[in-house]
């Protein structure tokens, strides 16, 4: 017994150049033998994890002799043995072994098959189901036809590939080869429809605002940049949906959400992609206490829906209160003072000393408290000057009523109290646009025409942005970003 084309996967025996022109005369030959190599079409009604399950009742060397099943799949391994083989097939949800022999073919079909049948080639087979000695259920075939001939044979060692660089850049292969892979890629299609499907239960509406936006507005971070032709002008992709949907509530649309891409020109580790999945909603008549209930049904529908095992016992916690609980420190009072360094430099963080207040802050958070958020926290009550967008509370008005949501260490939402005073939001912005003067790229610009929406009057709203991609992390249970996007940003080769 021999696997065929086991010279196709040794690089030293068989050049794939060699390989693939074999390949593409065969499919030569099939179109002067009036075969199509590459038919349009072919209807089955059941897929493998189907028939798998139809048939899970036959015995060791039981055939079911009056079931006749059709099959199609990608040619995965090929064991040939002589007047007969074993292949297995693959189609998008299982696999099956078929038995290819002369006797139940004909001597011509059974040769043509074996000329001209390659693994990784994509076949349709039609025949009996049976049981082998090896409990393994299979179809012993007694028609075939090609759907597509394939010039390139599997990778060398493809099964349980490997290689980071390969994976990423031709998921294609990575599907192939791991299935653990494509059922990650399953399970967020699943939780993105339990998402959408438990906010249309919740009276929310999906839309869908401008990704090319001529203000990169929304959120603090560094914008894509591109131009527009026709009306010459710069316009940027949008960071974050939040200002237009805000203008949707203004309108009179009370609950809504969007699941969309954005874009920040930042970089890239195992939590961070340039492009990225968010949802966003926004409710009119709620606050950042509503947002923090919808966010823990929205993540245990989700969890549900895929059977994901992981912790959701939510908690609640200040900022502020962690920072202290943490380090010992009370460090609210010495928000933008220039003095925060001086107060926390003995933590030796990895901070020049003239780093603004802000970046202490993240750091501080980052290195101290982030570690111990092992279990699902909300994290409350962020200041207020670095939340431009959020309502302050009324008897403290140094807080915004903000919070972060992390798990297992990593954030996962943000929401606001959104503000609503005009006046107060044109304020934010100018102070914005003032630390843009002092060097920060990553402010957020000033939105007139948004103003002139929230001088028409914002309902109380509360806002939420969930990130999907670390979101399927977290319920899935990878550890990095890369394996949740199906085409991850690469440096190109």
């Amino acid at each position: 017994m021999q696997n065929k084309e086991q010279a196709a996967t040794d690089q030293n025996t068989a050049p794939i150049e060699q390989i693939m022109q074999q390949r593409k005369q065969k499919a030569k030959d099939f179109v002067k033998m009036g075969i199509n190599p590459y038919p349009a079409q072919y209807k089955y009604e059941k897929n493998i994890a189907v028939l798998q399950q139809e048939f899970a009742y036959l015995e060791k060397e039981q055939m079911a002799e009056n079931a006749h099943i059709k099959a199609a799949g990608r040619v995965m391994t090929y064991r040939n043995m002589g007047k007969a083989a074993f292949l297995d097939i693959r189609d998008g949800y299982a696999k099956i072994q078929i038995y290819v022999r002369a006797d139940k073919l004909g001597a011509e079909q059974y040769k043509l098959f074996k000329d001209m049948v390659d693994l990784s080639d994509i076949v349709a087979v039609e025949g009996m189901p049976f049981r082998t000695k090896t409990n393994e259920l299979s179809i012993m075939v007694e028609k075939w036809q090609m759907l597509t001939k394939a010039f390139r044979p599997l990778p060398e060692k493809w099964h349980g590939l490997k290689d980071i660089e390969t994976r990423y850049r031709q998921r294609y292969l990575d599907l192939i080869a791991n299935n653990e892979v494509k059922d990650v890629f399953i399970k967020r299609g699943h939780i993105i429809s339990a998402i959408r499907h438990k906010l249309e239960e919740l009276n929310f509406v999906e839309v869908e605002t401008p990704v090319l936006q001529s203000l990169a507005g929304g959120a603090n971070a560094r914008p894509f940049t591109t131009h527009h032709n026709a009306l010459d002008i710069d316009l940027f992709l949008r960071i974050a949906p939040e200002l237009f949907l805000k203008r949707l509530v203004v309108g009179g649309m009370d609950r809504v959400f969007e699941i969309g891409r954005n874009f920040r020109n930042e970089g890239i580790d195992k939590n961070h992609n340039p492009e990225f999945t968010m949802m966003e909603l926004y409710q009119a008549y709620a606050d950042y206490n509503d947002m923090m209930d919808i966010t823990e049904t929205l993540i245990k529908t989700a969890a549900e829906k895929i059977g994901s095992q992981v912790n959701l016992n939510f908690r609640r916690a200040k900022l502020f209160d962690l920072i202290k609980e943490h380090t010992g420190l009370e460090l609210l009072p010495y928000v933008e003072t220039g003095k925060m360094y001086g107060v926390v430099k003995h933590l030796n963080l990895d901070l020049p000393e003239n780093a603004p207040d802000k970046k202490v802050l993240d750091q501080i958070f980052d290195e101290k408290v982030v570690p111990h958020l092992t279990e699902p926290t909300f994290v409350m009550d962020y200041p207020a000057v670095y939340s431009p967008l959020s309502k302050v509370k009324f008897d403290n008005p140094e807080i915004a009523e903000r919070f972060e949501l992390y798990i297992r260490g990593m954030e996962i939402a943000n929401a606001y109290s959104e503000l609503n005073d005009p006046e107060l939001q044109k304020l934010r912005f100018t102070q914005q646009m003032e630390a843009k003067k002092k060097g920060d790229d990553e402010v957020m610009p000033f939105d007139e025409d948004f103003i002139f929406a929230l001088e028409q009057g914002l309902p109380p709203t509360g806002g939420l942005g969930i990130g999907i991609d670390r979101l399927v992390m977290i319920l899935t249970g990878v550890e990095s970003i890369r394996e949740v996007i199906t085409f991850p940003a690469m440096r190109p080769e």
